[in-house]
């Protein structure tokens, strides 16, 4: 009997096939005593294992790029962590085995991140995947992972660990489906970046048979489970529909009447560049920097270092804009020469903006770097600050840039509800605002992006969002100035068009998502959008503002 499950849709496309489950390791090793003698050999198998794992993940880092290989390196860190590491020597100079010790150090490391804050207990996940594949080295099981498989099938996990998302293999896994997770975890973002079909945080997952045939929507959600033939048709016809359509959306993104909303890329370094210029992408609208910083947490990149990085992307968009965002260390993202240890609520700290102004030399190399990256390139550079509060952090930010000569258009990203509720008053300080939407979910609704329990607050369809973007529209159109959407929400071809009916200027997201945002884009008149909007906005829920504006785009 065919039945509809639904979740939450993170990456366009419908994928058709049966369902495979990710593998797991042995999670807990059996506790047994070693003699004294053996515990210098212990340890040294422990730091073998340890070492080899980090070096996979390095490996599939390289091979990946982009925003997974930052990811990747960044679980690889994880692994190594001196403070775990030490834990796992003490624990077996007193008994343990290599694998019990490592179980039982990451255990305890898992409850202090699990406590530490909405951010770092969003990577609770990843700590798990790290502690799995080490046991399973030392056990000498299989590494938890995909499946092996001849045939294509669509992949059904509880979570989805970044190495394994990362390297997916789109020719086989169709699409993926898993129980935890939210719009905007790792797995999602990647998920986009790799175009694979991908539905999160859909409870009972792992209940779903092997073998069984499914459908998955990514862009409702939507989960067909024994679907009939009939549906099965319907399905691949829309999707083949949507496909040609694809093909034949070309060009600048514009609503059916020529209003002009550029749409650009988010990238996280050069090996993001060559996706985007094939997307058609109109420049970058999210340069995320951080990227190039994580590449060593102890100590900050050179100028030189990055004055090259910087100058690959903006060769990549001759007579382009890129929007650059500068370095947003502090609560996930980690730096070890600059995050404090002791905070007791990163997400809440000293992060991104704040961090630079408490370091103002790394700011002045980043900005310098910035500067001469751009020497002589016909390219319209932009710079933005994360995490700006109100027009105090604004002016620091644009005296900064002044100071260090750079020749460019300074903006604030909004991201904190305060920023939007201000964004007149901050707009007398820079030239432009930038909607983080994951972030400005985040801290309208104190729901963690990386919690599934919560993933009904993190939906960028939620109306109050929608009116803290309308808020930062209105107060940029008001003082002439352009107010862009870089977050995950721009992604949404439907939400794209609602973004721009409340009046954004610009759509920046993952290169995949361009094709699907621009012939969404091209079908409806602005003042479409703008009645869809007022439609959302409307609404009570994000399902209902979703209903709603849906209903006024198809005419109903």
């Amino acid at each position: 009997m065919e039945t509809t499950l639904r979740g939450v849709g993170v990456s366009h496309g419908v994928a058709i096939g049966e369902v495979r489950h990710m593998g797991t390791a042995v999670l807990e090793p059996p506790a047994k005593q070693i003699p004294a003698e053996d515990a210098e050999r212990e340890q040294g198998r422990a730091r073998q294992a340890v070492d080899a794992v980090a070096a996979d993940l390095m490996a599939r880092g390289n091979l990946a790029g982009g925003e997974a290989q930052a990811v990747l390196e960044a679980q690889a860190m994880m692994a190594q962590d001196p403070e775990l590491m030490a834990d796992v020597d003490r624990r077996i100079a007193v008994g343990s085995t290599a694998e019990r010790a490592v179980y039982d150090a990451f255990a305890a490391y898992r409850e202090l991140l699990a406590g530490a804050g909405e951010y770092l207990a969003g990577r609770v996940a990843d700590l798990d995947d790290v502690r799995n594949r080490i046991v399973a080295r030392l056990l000498g099981v299989p590494m938890p992972g995909v499946p092996d498989s001849d045939q294509p099938y669509v992949l059904v996990a509880r979570d989805l660990a970044p190495a394994d998302t990362a390297l997916l293999d789109p020719s086989l896994v169709l699409g993926f489906v898993t129980e935890e997770g939210g719009p905007t975890s790792h797995s999602a973002i990647l998920a986009r970046a790799l175009g694979v079909p991908a539905v999160v945080a859909l409870p009972g997952a792992g209940e779903l048979a092997e073998g069984t045939v499914i459908a998955v929507d990514g862009s409702t959600g939507d989960i067909f489970v024994n679907l009939s033939e009939e549906k099965k048709a319907e399905l691949e016809a829309a999707a083949a529909a949507r496909k040609a359509a694809l093909a034949a959306s070309t060009g600048p993104g514009a609503t059916a009447d020529g209003h002009k909303v550029p749409l650009l890329a988010n990238v996280g370094g050069p090996a993001d560049v060559p996706a985007a210029v094939e997307a058609g992408a109109e420049g970058v609208g999210l340069f995320r920097t951080e990227f190039l910083f994580l590449d060593d947490s102890k100590n900050a990149p050179s100028e030189a270092k990055q004055v090259e990085a910087y100058r690959q992307v903006l060769e990549a968009f001759p007579e382009g804009r890129v929007v650059v965002r500068v370095l947003d260390a502090g609560a996930d993202k980690p730096l070890d020469f600059l995050t404090p240890a002791d905070e007791p609520n990163p997400a809440l700290g000293v992060r991104g903006l704040r961090t630079l102004l408490d370091h103002p030399e790394i700011l002045r190399t980043q900005l310098t770097a910035l500067a001469k990256a751009a020497e002589g390139l016909p390219v319209y550079l932009e710079v933005m600050a994360p995490m700006v509060a109100d027009r105090q952090d604004a002016k620091a930010f644009a005296d900064a840039c002044r100071e260090a000569g750079l020749q460019a258009k300074f903006g604030a990203m909004v991201e904190i509800p305060s920023a939007a509720l201000r964004a007149r008053s901050i707009l007398q300080e820079v030239e432009f605002l930038s909607l983080g939407t994951n972030d400005l979910a985040q801290y309208t609704f104190a729901a963690d992006r990386q919690v599934g329990a919560v993933s009904r607050l993190q939906d960028p369809w939620q109306p109050a969002l929608l009116d803290l973007v309308a808020l930062s529209a209105e107060a940029a159109k008001a003082e002439g100035k352009s107010c862009g959407v870089c977050g995950e929400a721009a992604s949404d071809p439907l939400l794209a068009c609602v973004l721009t009916g409340l009046g954004v200027t610009s759509l920046s997201m993952g290169s995949a998502s361009i094709p699907y945002v621009r012939a969404t884009l091209a079908k409806y008149t602005l003042a479409q959008c703008e009645r869809a909007a007022a439609a959302a906005r409307a609404a009570d829920s994000a399902e209902e503002a979703r209903s709603a504006a849906q209903a006024v785009l198809s005419g109903e």
